[in-house]
C-alpha cells in the first residue's frame, strides 16, 4: 500500500492517514512515499512497516548504528541532527499549548550538542546469557558489541562483562562511569564511590543515586539554573527532589542558603558528603518526600527548584507551591507532558517566563525542560 508520510508523531514516528484513520510507520520520514504494510488494525488506530521507499526525505541520513532498526534505545538516528532538534523544540510547543495552553514563543530553541557516547551510565538487559538491549515493542534480546550512545569506558567493558554472564546469568547488569577522564566505574553489585565532575563541583555517586545521565550537557542545564538564579537574584532556595544534592550546591555560590530535600536515603548521605567534598556550609539536606517535608518546614523561600521525576509534581507539591508562593520556581522536567499538567495548574498564581528545552537523550525522542515561573 502507497501512502504518503505527513509528519512525526511524539515518538517520532511517521504519521500517514488510511481511509481517514491514523497510521503509524516506524522509520518514516515526513514526505517521504512509502510502500507499507499492515501490522496492527486497532479501533482508533493503524500500525505499518515499510515494505520499500518509493521517495525518501533529504532529511534522512545513514544510521552509524548496525543495531538501530531492531534495537529499542534509539529512535530518531534515521534523521539528521538539526531536524532533530526542530522536531524536539516544535514537541515541546504543541504539547505545552495543547494541555496547558501556553503560548509557542516562551519555549525558546533547544540546547544541543551532536555528540556521541554521552551517556555515564547503562543498564544491560541479560537472557540466555546473552548481554545487549531489548528489541524495539518488545522483550526479545539483541545481543550487542558496542553502543554509540555508551561512554567508550562502557563499551570497552562489553567482552569482559559478557564473560562475566556466562559464568553468573544474571537478569541485568548496571555500569556507570564518572564525567572525569579516568578510569573509574561501578558495575552492579560494586559497594563504591566514584567521583564525577560538574565544573568547579564534586559529586560522590554510588550505584543507587541518580546522576543526569549525559556527561556533556549537564553543565549546560545546570549553566541555565545558575543563569537564572542570578537574574531572579534568588537569597533563599528550596531544593526539591534534590537526589545527591547536585544541583543544590551547584547554585550555592550565587544564594545566601540551600536546603534540599530527598526521599532516598543513599542520596542524602552520598549529598551530605558532597558537602563536605566541596566546602560548602550554607547547604543542608532534610531525608523525606518532598510532599510530606516542604508543608512542614517553617522557613521561608524566595526560589524553589524542582527536579521530580518523569511522573512529575505530586499534587500535595502543587498545593503547597500555592499556598507558599514562593516569588520564583524554576521547574526542571524530563517530560513535556506531565509539565504542562503542572504548569496549567501552577499558572493560575504564576506567570510563565521561559521554557528551555534541553537534547539530553540524543537520538530519541526524548526532551528534558529547563522552566522559569515567576509570581504574578
Amino acid at each position: 500500500m502507497e501512502v504518503v508520510i505527513k509528519k512525526l508523531d511524539h515518538f517520532g514516528r511517521g504519521i500517514t492517514y488510511i481511509n481517514d484513520k491514523i497510521c503509524f510507520v516506524d522509520f518514516a520520514l515526513p514526505e517521504e512515499i512509502v510502500d507499507i504494510e499492515i501490522t496492527k488494525e486497532k479501533k482508533k488506530y493503524l500500525e505499518g512497516k515499510i515494505i520499500k521507499f518509493i521517495k525518501t526525505s533529504d532529511k534522512r541520513v545513514e544510521s552509524k548504528c548496525p543495531y538501530f532498526k531492531e534495537c529499542g534505545g534509539c529512535d530518531l538516528r534515521h534523521l539528521i541532527k538539526e531536524e532533530q532538534d526542530i522536531f524536539k523544540t516544535e514537541k515541546v510547543k504543541e504539547i505545552l499549548f495543547k494541555f496547558a495552553n501556553i503560548p509557542n514563543d516562551k519555549v525558546k530553541n533547544i540546547v544541543s550538542i551532536n555528540k556521541d557516547n554521552y551517556r555515564n551510565k547503562v543498564v544491560f538487559h541479560v537472557k540466555n546469557k546473552k548481554l545487549g538491549f531489548y528489541k524495539r515493542k518488545s522483550h526479545d534480546l539483541i545481543e550487542i558489541d558496542y553502543c554509540l550512545n555508551l561512554d567508550d569506558r562502557i563499551n570497552k567493558l562489553i567482552p569482559d562483562l559478557k564473560k562475566k554472564v556466562k559464568k553468573e546469568n544474571p537478569k541485568s547488569i548496571m555500569v556507570r562511569v564518572s564525567n572525569n577522564n579516568d578510569d573509574e566505574v561501578i558495575i552492579e553489585s560494586d559497594d563504591k564511590e566514584i567521583i564525577s565532575n560538574i565544573k568547579d563541583k564534586k559529586y560522590l555517586i554510588t550505584k543507587d543515586d541518580f546522576f543526569q545521565i549525559n556527561k556533556f550537557l549537564t553543565e549546560y542545564l545546570y549553566d541555565e539554573v545558575v543563569k537564572n538564579i542570578k537574574k531572579l537574584n534568588s537569597k533563599k532556595v528550596l531544593d526539591l527532589y534534590c537526589g545527591t544534592g547536585t544541583i543544590g550546591i551547584y547554585v550555592s555560590d550565587y544564594v545566601e542558603s540551600v536546603v534540599g530535600v530527598e526521599k532516598v536515603s543513599s542520596s542524602i548521605k552520598s549529598a551530605n558528603k558532597n558537602k563536605k567534598l566541596n566546602k560548602i556550609d550554607n547547604i543542608k539536606f532534610i531525608e523525606g518526600t518532598s510532599e510530606e517535608v516542604y508543608p512542614k518546614l517553617k522557613e521561608k523561600f524566595d526560589t524553589v527548584i524542582c527536579d521530580p521525576p518523569r511522573s512529575g509534581l505530586e499534587k500535595r507539591v502543587i498545593d503547597t507551591l500555592k499556598e507558599m508562593k514562593p516569588k520564583n520556581i524554576i521547574y526542571i522536567s524530563c517530560d513535556p507532558v506531565t509539565l504542562a499538567r503542572d504548569l496549567k495548574v501552577l499558572k493560575e498564581i504564576y506567570n510563565i517566563e521561559e521554557i528551555t528545552p534541553f537534547d539530553m537523550f540524543e537520538n530519541t525522542y526524548h526532551v528534558e525542560c529547563v522552566c522559569i515561573l515567576k509570581i504574578k
